[in-house]
Formats: C-alpha cells, sequence, structure tokens
C-alpha cells in the first residue's frame, strides 16, 4: 500500500478542490474521485442541481482534476445512497426522530465505500474537505480527532462516527486554515469553483421533506391528536413526519398563548405541545456509541456537549449506562434535546466520542 497515495472525495465545492490541489503540491500521488448518486431514470431521488455531488459538481470536479494535473473517476454509489441515506432519513422521520442524513453519509458512504474504493486502488489515504484535523496520539496510541483551527468553520461534530481504523487512513489538510484561506488558495490557484457558494441545506430535499417523505411513503402520514403534557386534547395533527421538538410554526393550534412541540408519542401516534421553558432539561440518554479518544466509557466523565450541529457546546458529565447507552446531564438546562440528534463530547478541541439521542429523561 502507496503511503504517498491518496484518493480525495471532490464534491464540485471549493474546500474538496482546494484539498486536492494542497495534497499534489505536498506531493502526494493524488487520485480525484466523486460519488454518483443522481439516478438513471426521472423516477428515483433527484439531487438538486449545484449541490454536493449533482451532476453539476462532477463537471466542476472533472475541471479541478484537469487543471491540477490529477487522474479523476466517478464511482457509482446510487444504491448504497438510498439504502444508507435516504431510507435512513425517512425511517427515521416516520419514528419521530429528527435525522442528521449528512452524518450518515459520512459514515457509510465517505468513509467506508470511498475508503474501501481508495483501498483497492493501494492507496493509503481518503482524504475530504472537512474542516477539522486528525493527529496521532503516541500516549494513547490512538488517533484524535480534533476541531478545525476556524471554529466557526469546525465540522468535526459530522465525523465523530470514525473509528480508528478510519482516521488512521484518513487525511483533512483544511483544519490548519480558515475558510478564507482556502477561498485565497483557491483564486490564487486560478480555480474555477474558487467563488462557488457552500452548499448549505440537505442535498436530496429539492422543496421540503414533507411532501420528499409522502412522495415515497404517503400511507406513513396517519392523523393524531395534539395533546398537552396532561393528555388533554388540544386539536388534530396532520402526521408525525410533519414535526420535530422545538418546532412552534405549523401547529394551527390556537391556545392564546405560543405552543411548541416538546415531544412526540409515537406510540399513541400522538404530538405533545407545551410552553417554551418545557423543552429545557438537564439529562437525557444516548445511544449508538463511538469513542474516539477513549475505548470506551467506563466512568463519568465531565465534557463539553454539542446536541446539533448549530450548537455552542456546554458543560455536561457523562456516564455509562446499560446496554452501551450513556446518560448526558447538562449543569443548565438546554432547549429543545431533539431524539434522532447526534450528540458529540469534547475536551477542548479533541472528540471524546459521541452517538445518538435517544430520549429525554422525563419522558422516558
Amino acid at each position: 500500500m502507496d503511503k504517498k497515495k491518496v484518493v480525495v472525495a471532490m464534491s464540485g465545492g471549493v474546500d474538496s478542490s482546494v484539498c486536492a490541489y494542497m495534497l499534489k503540491k505536498q506531493g502526494y500521488n493524488v487520485v480525484g474521485m466523486t460519488m454518483q448518486l443522481w439516478p438513471n431514470s426521472p423516477d428515483e431521488v433527484q439531487l438538486k442541481e449545484g449541490g454536493c455531488c449533482s451532476t453539476g459538481a462532477v463537471y466542476d470536479a472533472q475541471r479541478v482534476a484537469d487543471k491540477i494535473g490529477i487522474p479523476y473517476y466517478v464511482i457509482d454509489l446510487k444504491n448504497y445512497f438510498h439504502e444508507k441515506v435516504i431510507k435512513y432519513f425517512i425511517e427515521e422521520y416516520i419514528a419521530g426522530k429528527t435525522p442528521n442524513p449528512c452524518i450518515a453519509c459520512n459514515k457509510y458512504l465517505k468513509f467506508e465505500e470511498l475508503l474501501r474504493k481508495a483501498l483497492e486502488l493501494d492507496a493509503f489515504y481518503l482524504a475530504t474537505g472537512h474542516y477539522a484535523k486528525v493527529e496521532y496520539d503516541p500516549i494513547t496510541n490512538r488517533y484524535l480527532l480534533k476541531k478545525s483551527v476556524d471554529f466557526s468553520k469546525d465540522q468535526s461534530y459530522a465525523l465523530y462516527n470514525l473509528t480508528q481504523f478510519q482516521l488512521q487512513h484518513t487525511v483533512l489538510p483544511l483544519g490548519y486554515y480558515t475558510k478564507r484561506e482556502i477561498r485565497q488558495i483557491a483564486i490564487e490557484t486560478g480555480l474555477s469553483v474558487a467563488n462557488k457558494p457552500d452548499s448549505q441545506e440537505i442535498c436530496f430535499i429539492k422543496t421540503n421533506y414533507h411532501d420528499f417523505i409522502n412522495e415515497r411513503v404517503p400511507n406513513k402520514f396517519s392523523p393524531g391528536l395534539f395533546v398537552d403534557k396532561k393528555g388533554n386534547v388540544l386539536g388534530e395533527h396532520k402526521g408525525i413526519p410533519f414535526y420535530t421538538i422545538g418546532q412552534r410554526k405549523g401547529l394551527g393550534i390556537s391556545a392564546g398563548k405560543p405552543l411548541y412541540v416538546i415531544n412526540i408519542d409515537i406510540k399513541n401516534n400522538a404530538v405533545v405541545l407545551g410552553e417554551e421553558q418545557d423543552l429545557y432539561v438537564k439529562e437525557f440518554i444516548a445511544y449508538k456509541m463511538n469513542w474516539v479518544a477513549i475505548n470506551n466509557l467506563t466512568e463519568k466523565m465531565q465534557v463539553n456537549a454539542k446536541i446539533r450541529y448549530n450548537f455552542s457546546e456546554k458543560p455536561a458529565e457523562i456516564k455509562p449506562l446499560k446496554n452501551d447507552t450513556i446518560k448526558v446531564i447538562f449543569k443548565d438546562p438546554q432547549k429543545a434535546i431533539t431524539p434522532g440528534q447526534a450528540c458529540v463530547f469534547y475536551k477542548d478541541d479533541i472528540i471524546i466520542g459521541g452517538g445518538i439521542i435517544k430520549e429525554r429523561c422525563d419522558f422516558e
């Protein structure tokens, strides 16, 4: 296996393009590769044009590869994308949870399938344009995942699922630069994507996620009841997938005061409504854990916890429970802790590990 050979996951954006350019400049034998996720027929999932891995993105990535002089390939992952990302996205909403498809895509497509392909090509590394850092710690003999130097662009949260094997074979060069510096490199290098805007939304949603789910599983939208915390009926909802924890708009309930979704009762097909203060809790249960800086959590630990992508970390205690679950106890109550979202734990700039929010403890 060639330790100077690296496959770069190229999305057609400025970040992955500069990633490929930088590694080529550093002397690596660079191969560009883009995941083909768009469909063969109009009946399949349609990616938004201009988004990550769309047909337009492939064209942009090919131009960059030609510019910097590297071989470039497109790998067909349509079926895998549907199985691991689209189905997961739909099933989580039907189950009353709020999924993060980008984390699933990173876990199953980029760092499983693309990495597997890289190793088959005799490359030792897979590189992406994520703003995060991978560093080896000789004291613990573990690969660490750290925040980017540009905290405003840090994407380590979305990579918490990486295993030690995957981290060993991962290069993230952009973690040592700011976004402004990366754009400047793209401009100075003459890359055609230098001023291309960042992709902000879910790549496979063209309108809204309600329509997307309803088109594929229309029989899963069963009306039910809005209830308060005591079980009193407040009205009728349109179907569980229409609602998420913390939602205020689109409820259609007149109560003389603002009401929010505070829980999804999937068993009774009910949406529980309450006041804003009811969204604040201190404790929740997490499962499907992945530990990065440690082998496993064997005793309670003080960390900073992040419960969604656009969330400032807050002090918390984590302690192990049975069946690979943990309890997270915030120092102060936090708003809208949402089942299905990832919770990631930090010590300074190092990811300790993370998992999926299972339930708020006041709704156990």
